[in-house]
């Protein structure tokens, strides 16, 4: 929850190659106060079946900036395992052995204290789009 001197933060993942959330997707949080301080890890959580992460860590007072790490790479190949085992016969829809094309996903976007920001991601194995929600 935000208050008077903090912002605070949620986000979602929606696999727009199946038109599912992302469960299991690891999620690190960071926060700094100005643009030329130091990241300071504020730790993370994964994502849920809904593919909403519902216990991120508060932001410290004073951060002006924040950055989700998604860590992608094993949903895409966990995603890729479960799609071969159901169809064992059907032609791969990514390169083979190339992993993720993007293996983590990075967002850094500005706060202002007293403000609620979700920060939702659209993800398919070849890009992604992120937008301020609500």
């Amino acid at each position: 929850m935000s208050t008077r001197t903090t912002a605070s933060v949620s986000t979602h993942i929606l696999d727009t190659s199946i038109g599912r959330p992302a469960e299991g997707v690891a999620v690190e949080l960071a926060a700094r106060a100005g643009r030329d301080a130091a990241w300071q890890p504020l730790g993370g959580s994964a994502t849920d079946a809904d593919g909403r992460c519902k216990d991120l860590p508060a932001l410290p007072e004073g951060a002006t900036h924040v950055r989700l790490d998604f860590a992608v790479e094993p949903y895409f190949e966990e995603s890729a395992k479960k799609q071969a085992d159901a169809q064992q016969d059907a032609p791969a829809n990514r390169d083979s052995g190339a992993g993720a094309f993007f293996p983590e996903v990075a967002i850094t976007f500005a706060v202002v204290p007293g403000e609620h920001y979700h920060v939702p991601l659209l993800l398919n194995p070849f890009g992604y789009s992120v937008y301020r929600g609500s």
